[in-house]
């Protein structure tokens, strides 16, 4: 089989001159940021003067285009007032976020994501990027043929006692609203006695890139499956809550459960197209979410990076 290589990160090094203003050298050259991006999946800014919170909100604005309100959200993420713009996703600073691609199971994902750090991490928290072609390419053909066939499926339980609540994750406390939205998304609901709900949703595995048509690996059915998570976590919530009461785990899109070696066979072969570049303060990283996946890597010390979900489109 043909591999194809991971492509390098494109990197500007201090791009903007000593002194320039982010937002508004954001802004002038979003034209140009977004071009890099299509052509080479990501792009990295390197030398832009963020000094807060604030700025960095404005800069991740100024660059994001249409921004996107976050639905069905698996992890809590303070808004920042701009459209699309958020805090990165609440998640233990000791365990990872495996290789995904934003929102791929929802009805509308964005198609840019945008990253400005404030303060980089001590050590850790790199945000790592993976060719989604790359990782079709790599996968074995009889996997990617029948993921292709039936799609993934994602199912979840809201409860109040771990993750996101539905109510944050549907913006509503309105169980017919969420009802609304779901039936309007072709999501399943089973509501509880005890409040919780229980969702089911089948979405496509492979998508072509809406620009360029190349087809794209797209989806989360690694991240959000059982296997990955950390032995103990596992097993704490399987013995709390039991198999069907996992706040999230994947399957084939015909219900087939995903065995051990599966999932991580898909994530070691995300590692082969896996590049790193650890966080400095000020730098601006703009994603093809279509085309890369990304990753959160574990962490020590403070790390405070703004993300910005834009451009909204079906998949």
């Amino acid at each position: 089989m043909t591999r194809l290589q991971a492509q390098p990160l494109v990197r500007l090094d201090a791009a903007p001159a000593p002194g320039t203003d982010a937002v508004a050298w954001a802004s002038g050259h979003r034209a140009e940021l977004r071009d890099l991006v299509a052509r080479h999946g990501a792009v990295l800014v390197r030398g832009l003067d963020l000094d807060g919170r604030e700025r960095a909100v404005e800069t991740v604005g100024a660059v994001l285009g249409e921004g996107m309100t976050e639905r069905e959200g698996f992890a809590p993420r303070d808004p920042y007032g701009a459209p699309g713009v958020y805090s990165s996703s609440h998640w233990p600073a000791d365990q990872p976020m495996c290789m995904h691609h934003e929102l791929s199971y929802a009805a509308r994902a964005p198609r840019l994501l945008a990253f400005a750090c404030v303060t980089p991490p001590a050590s850790g928290g790199v945000t790592a990027l993976a060719d989604a072609r790359a990782v079709l390419n790599d996968l074995p053909p009889e996997l990617v043929e029948a993921f292709e066939r039936h799609g993934w499926r994602l199912t979840r339980h809201y409860n109040p006692f771990i993750g996101i609540g539905w109510q944050d994750a549907f913006g509503s406390s309105d169980r017919a609203e969420v009802d609304r939205h779901c039936a309007e998304h072709n999501i399943e609901t089973r509501w509880g006695a005890d409040g919780s709900l229980r969702t089911t949703q089948t979405r496509p595995a492979v998508l072509a890139h809406p620009d360029t048509g190349e087809r794209c690996w797209f989806n989360q059915i690694a991240f959000l499956n059982e296997w990955t998570m950390a032995p103990e976590v596992h097993a704490f919530l399987t013995a709390e809550f039991g198999p069907e009461g996992l706040p999230f785990n994947t399957f084939r899109g015909d219900g087939t459960p995903l065995d051990r070696a599966t999932v991580d066979l898909i994530n070691e072969v995300y590692e082969r197209h896996t590049v790193r570049e650890p966080w400095q303060r000020g730098d601006l990283l703009l994603v093809d979410n279509v085309r890369t996946a990304h990753s959160r890597e574990p962490y020590r010390g403070e790390r405070e990076i703004v993300v910005g979900l834009g451009e909204p489109f079906t998949p």
